[in-house]
């Protein structure tokens, strides 16, 4: 069935004005296209888990993104997006033009679907929608067969809330190549994106998180949705499924313990072959054993053996952290 819709999606807001702060409250609203990735389970850098925290208003405990923070691939894509743009049109002929305002789905089922679209491409037939990349040296990696899959689901989410047919990604690749990719509206893949994106919709919708699914971003809003343990105990013992889960970790761990002894014997053969070289090459690769430059540190047991009364002068709190054992 057909989830094409002509009809033109709705302004929800203007964004001319918006501070950054009253942005993200509103992407708290819904799933937005930069969201679709990771509520569906796709997303390399997020996971359903930590993107319910943000939803639901519990992401005061993870770590916030800086704008302005010039190490950030976010501070630059956002500083290079208009020079991305610029180039798009000079390469394709393409003009295009900002929306300035976050877009809602038409549909009232589907009011929680939102978009923002970096610009929109006047009078072209065959595209309507222009979306801009930066990928760093890193980043780069995840283009090299084409457009990511994490950046597709993005895409045919914004042609879903838009009702369009197409969308160009322009990407800058290392600050030197400009690579331009068509997308072309799926609707058997937009179908199946608005099922799986109302399914996380639910578990905020309902305040259920989703279950984790292994990645640091999952460990991370672990740790920030459960920071402290009361001291009680919980006994599993009837449910089958986590007493297995149980069984199945312990028997991981004595296998990770056994590989990691296997790799330590091996390493240290190579180790003591190579002596004090620097390098050693092999028929499948090289490896590099070298010494990292001296550095400085402060010796604070002593400073403080000698100087007791700096720890009242400047006192550093450090929150304790919830530490996972396993006892048989």
């Amino acid at each position: 069935m057909s989830t094409h819709s002509h009809r033109q999606p709705l302004r929800l807001i203007s964004t001319k004005d918006l501070s950054r702060e009253d942005w993200l409250q509103v992407r708290k609203q819904g799933i937005g296209s930069s969201d679709a990735a990771a509520a569906v389970g796709l997303s390399p850098y997020q996971s359903q888990l930590e993107l319910w925290l943000v939803k639901t208003g519990r992401d005061e405990g993870l770590p916030k993104i800086d704008p302005n923070d010039e190490t950030s691939p976010m501070y630059w894509g956002t500083l290079l997006e208009p020079i991305v743009a610029a180039h798009y049109t000079k390469h394709t002929g393409n003009r295009v033009r900002r929306t300035n305002a976050v877009l809602q789905h038409p549909d009232s089922d589907k009011a929680w679907m939102l978009s923002n679209i970096d610009r929109e491409v006047v009078g072209a037939p065959d595209v309507q929608i222009l979306e801009c990349k930066t990928a760093g040296e890193f980043g780069s990696r995840l283009w090299c067969e084409g457009v990511p899959e994490y950046v597709q689901c993005q895409v045919q989410h914004q042609l879903a809330v838009t009702g369009k047919a197409a969308a160009d990604i322009c990407v800058l690749v290392c600050g030197q190549e400009i690579r331009v990719h068509r997308i072309n509206r799926d609707d058997e893949l937009i179908a199946k994106l608005i099922e799986l994106e109302q399914r996380f919709w639910g578990h905020v919708v309902t305040d259920t998180p989703p279950p984790a699914d292994g990645s640091d971003s999952a460990e991370m809003a672990l740790r920030c949705l459960y920071p402290r343990d009361y001291g009680n105990t919980v006994d599993l013992r009837d449910d089958a499924d986590l007493c297995q889960a149980f069984v199945d970790l312990v028997g991981i761990r004595e296998e990770i313990d056994a590989k990691e002894q296997v790799e330590a014997v091996l390493k240290q053969r190579i180790q003591q072959r190579m002596g004090n070289a620097s390098r050693a090459r092999f028929a499948a690769g090289e490896i590099s054993w070298k010494r990292s430059k001296d550095g400085k540190g402060l010796d604070v047991a002593k400073l403080l053996q000698e100087q007791p009364d700096l720890l009242s002068v400047y006192p550093l709190d450090r929150p304790g952290s919830r530490r996972f054992l396993i006892k048989q």
